[in-house]
């Protein structure tokens, strides 16, 4: 429990909290016993539909008087004192959490008179707020909520903004709207402010932890529009709570659709906001490539049709996926345990269709099958009541359901959705989340639901005999969720719920037709005049359940199925040192034939470079501190010079406006070393580093040369033309700091960003123009070997000594991919379409999709495969290792 007894849970769904006051209260019956005439300490809560008293002695109950069974409020004379004190007549009131126990509310249905006095506020000022609520509650419903509102929005219109509240002074001030914070069943009304740096919240009444909510913009992940109250007046912010690093989520609510456009539009203008947005096909292809789970995908899918946690009237649907509860064991290899995913829930059994298309046949207009729905806020917390028995008991005014009537066995409520003429729901995530151990399904705060009709205490739901326990049976769906014959079957649900099945002539088809206000759309509220046909309307939709909005129009795509290395045998690994070089592989494969091997260094191939465009030459260094230059069309070394007695790290080639040839390398003596290939000398050595040079770049279209050091800078260089000396002062363009060793450098192929790895797994991407950090991101938790981004510039793939490879979204600025390989990546390239990945063992395996689907593997090396690139024209790969071999190969 809270250490704040009360809370917003304790009144209707969606009744406003107003203010609270300090007072005594005792009962004035005089059939009461005289202890309980005693004046009771406690807080007396002001509530749109409700006086709520709050006794400090949290053995007392609460007790709530709602309004409309008030039947009077009067300021009157203490008879103790000279004081005013409030008295309050009602026909019944409730008390609630006697004891600080979560049980249904006692409702006493006798006429009782209690007196309130204030310990520091007058009673006659608040009394005219009180009156005017309780004349409202004289009203219809309908009518009683828009008096409600205007009393409400009156309130608001005369706050502002506290701007003491603003963490920093200078903050620029964007806008600043009326909104409420949304909960389930909670609406709490206040002011939002944006700033250029931070988004505030700050509500009317004093029940938040915090007078102020305060949300960095840096630390904003994700924005979304939702649909509130059936109108698009909803905005849900995704952020990272600091320092605890913990995923929050701020959903509120405006006035008009207008009001919410305009602050949307306003946050993401703002420059600090670093959104982690991922196209939504991007999402598709990583689910079809396996990169994304099943689970992760659905929640994906429910959150783009508008549905949300903190929403229960669009709380998130999954399905039911196995149909066998009654076995000891759960084979999920075997289909039959798997329900029909092409079929909605109430088509699966065919007795009941039939009944049910009959009853179709003969209606006239507005025809429906189902006149339920498969997700409502009934149905949501008719799972989790035992997690959340406070929803439930605001949901239902005090009371739990009926005992016989509860989620109380599994297989039980399976048989139902599949009989039961009005039964159709789906389940919701939490049967599928591990992470909770199951335990909506025990009643863990030891609640008394009552009894069933054969005697039985309503406790924890009992699970199928193949579940061990409640984390078990989560667990064991989750692996069915997962498993191969869901990933070929779930498309078919996607569409009948989210897809082109879910209205219309397909959906007619699919048997998948609901009542008609299920749909969105199917009623614009805003043309309605009355009020009362309005509210009627509301409760209907809200209760019944709403469709998701559509998201596809198509049919979609079905999930990929595992890689299976079927390239292995046509991935040659032939002895000799030549092949037919027009042999034709097989259309669609891609293979290897080691082409020649060169006769190569005394140590280890550290870096190796193609010296022109038409890919007959190439370069290499290594750790003997020689480069070495090859002929392709000869097979032959041609040059072979020793440029230091430590190890060379890299080497790139680049060709000077006056025409020069020139190969610059990256030395561990912290030198920068130009070799003019046409003289066959070098022609100058910068020291340009205060520590072992790792990686170079070159950008052609700038004339510039990017070197990464282990003394933890990338610096930036514009080389003079001449064949004088060069001074550093007069190159060097820009220093870009690092907290640590720089290993690993990539520039775009626009040429507008460069990408930095470093030894502690930080990537750094900067802005060419003006040589800025754009974003960094901790992307590994050991050293990047290997960074470059991919053919479009979009993405940003690197692979590091923690074994795994990661994608980047360049845009977004957030990881959208990742996976985990056997070996240690050391080296990256690419072919055409395809990523070439080398490992510690040597080994060269072939990806598509960015690394998605394994398509081959060949073993290159005895050791290490540490360097590694592909020809212009992508005829050949070459590859360098620890074995002081540089191997051709032929690619096809």
């Amino acid at each position: 429990m809270e250490k704040e007894r009360f809370t917003m849970l304790l009144l209707e769904p969606g009744e406003i909290f107003f203010e609270d006051y300090s007072v005594k209260m005792k009962s004035n019956n005089s059939t009461e016993n005289n202890s309980s005439n005693d004046w009771m300490d406690g807080r007396l809560k002001l509530c749109s539909k409700s006086l709520v008293f709050v006794n400090k002695d949290i053995n007392e109950p609460l007790i709530k008087f709602q309004m409309k069974e008030i039947i009077s409020v009067e300021s009157v004379k203490n008879k103790d004192d000279s004081g005013k004190v409030l008295s309050v007549t009602c026909k019944q009131y409730a008390e609630m959490l006697k004891a600080n126990r979560l049980e249904p509310y006692k409702f006493v249905h006798k006429s009782a008179h209690f007196l309130v006095s204030f310990n520091y506020a007058n009673p006659d000022d608040c009394l005219p707020h009180i009156m005017q609520l309780l004349r409202a509650s004289t009203l219809p419903t309908a009518e009683q909520n828009a008096m409600i509102m205007t009393i409400v929005h009156s309130r608001q219109s005369r706050f502002s903004f506290d701007t003491s509240w603003l963490e920093d002074l200078y903050e620029q001030v964007v806008c600043e709207v009326q909104a409420s914070k949304v909960l389930p069943l909670i609406i709490n009304p206040g002011r939002v402010l944006l700033t250029n740096s931070r988004i505030y919240f700050q509500p009317y009444n004093n029940l938040d932890q915090h007078p102020v909510l305060k949300i960095n913009l840096r630390n904003v992940k994700n924005i979304q529009k939702r649909r509130f109250l059936l109108r698009q007046i909803g905005l849900e912010i995704k952020w990272i709570k600091q320092p605890e690093n913990k995923t929050e989520y701020l959903f509120l609510s405006v006035k008009t659709p207008e009001d919410r456009d305009k602050l949307y539009e306003c946050i993401i203008s703002q420059k600090d906001l670093q959104l982690e947005t991922v196209p939504q096909n991007q999402m598709t292809i990583l689910w079809q490539n396996r990169a994304l789970s099943n689970y992760d995908y659905l929640l994906y899918i429910n959150s783009l049709a508008d549905r949300t946690f903190h929403d229960l009237t669009q709380y998130p649907v999954m399905p039911w996926i196995i149909q066998d509860y009654t076995s000891s064991t759960l084979d999920l290899d075997d289909p039959n345990v798997y329900r029909d995913l092409s079929k909605p829930i109430g088509a699966l059994e065919p007795n009941r269709l039939e009944r049910l298309k009959e009853r179709y046949e003969e209606m006239t207009e507005k025809k429906f099958l189902y006149g339920s729905h498969y997700s409502a806020p009934g149905f949501v917390l008719f799972y989790l009541v035992r997690k959340y028995p406070q929803y439930m008991l605001c949901l239902q005014n005090g009371r739990f359901d009926h005992p016989d009537r509860m989620f109380n066995n599994v297989a039980d409520v399976w048989k139902n959705v599949l009989a039961n003429m009005s039964d159709f729901k789906e389940l919701v995530p939490e049967f599928y989340d591990p992470t909770n151990g199951g335990d909506f399904l025990t009643n863990n705060f030891g609640i008394d639901f009552g009894y069933r009709y054969d005697g039985t205490k309503v406790g924890d739901v009992f699970l199928p005999p193949w579940a061990e326990g409640p984390a078990d049976f989560v667990q064991k769906l989750r692996n069915a969720l997962e498993s191969d014959w869901v990933s070929q079957n779930l498309h078919h649900w996607i569409d009948l719920i989210f897809g082109y099945k879910q209205r219309g002539k397909e959906a007619e088809k699919a048997d998948n037709v609901f009542f008609y206000l299920c749909y969105e759309g199917a009623v614009d509220l805003d043309t309605i005049q009355d009020i009362n046909d309005r509210h009627g309307l509301e409760v209907q939709i809200m209760e019944f359940g709403q469709i998701p909005k559509q998201i596809f129009t198509l049919p979609h795509p079905k999930r990929l199925m595992p890689a299976v290395n079927l390239m292995n045998e046509t991935l040659l690994n032939s002895q000799s040192n030549t092949i037919n070089e027009n042999e034709e592989e097989e259309e669609g494969e891609f293979a290897l034939r080691q082409y020649f091997v060169f006769p190569s260094h005394k140590e280890s191939i550290l870096h190796i470079t193609p010296m022109n465009n038409t890919g007959n030459e190439i370069a290499s260094v290594g750790h003997d501190g020689i480069l070495k230059i090859y002929s392709l069309q000869t097979k032959k070394l041609t040059r072979s010079i020793s440029l230091s007695n430590l190890p060379l790290s890299s080497c790139i080639f680049y060709k000077t406006k006056t025409g020069q040839n020139i190969l610059l390398v990256g030395s561990w003596d912290d030198t920068l070393i130009f070799y003019d290939v046409e003289f066959g000398r070098i022609v100058d050595v910068l020291t340009g580093h205060e520590d072992a040079v790792s990686c170079l770049a070159w950008s052609p279209s700038k004339n510039i040369v990017m070197s990464g050091s282990w003394d933890c800078t990338v610096k930036i260089w514009h080389f003079h033309e001449s064949g004088s000396k060069i001074k550093p002062q007069e190159c060097l363009i820009a220093q870009l700091d690092h907290d640590s060793k720089v290993t690993c450098l990539s520039i775009s192929s626009d040429e507008k960003l460069l990408v930095s790895g470093t030894d502690d797994g930080e990537i750094f991407v900067w802005n060419m123009n003006n040589y800025d950090i754009y974003f960094t991101a901790k992307g590994h938790s050991g050293k990047i070997n290997a960074i470059l981004f991919d053919l479009e510039s979009k993405n940003i793939i690197s692979c590091a000594s923690d074994k795994l490879i990661n994608i980047f979204d360049v845009q977004t600025t957030t990881k959208i991919y990742s996976t985990s390989l056997e070996e240690e990546p050391l080296t990256l390239s690419w072919s055409g379409s395809l990523l070439l990945v080398g490992d510690s063992q040597g080994n060269l395996t072939v990806w598509d999709s960015y690394g998605a689907n394994f398509r081959s593997k060949e073993h290159c090396h005895e050791g290490p495969l540490t360097a590694m690139i592909v020809t212009a024209n992508n005829k050949y790969v070459i590859t360098g290792g620890n074995d002081k071999k540089i191997i051709v190969w032929n690619c096809h």
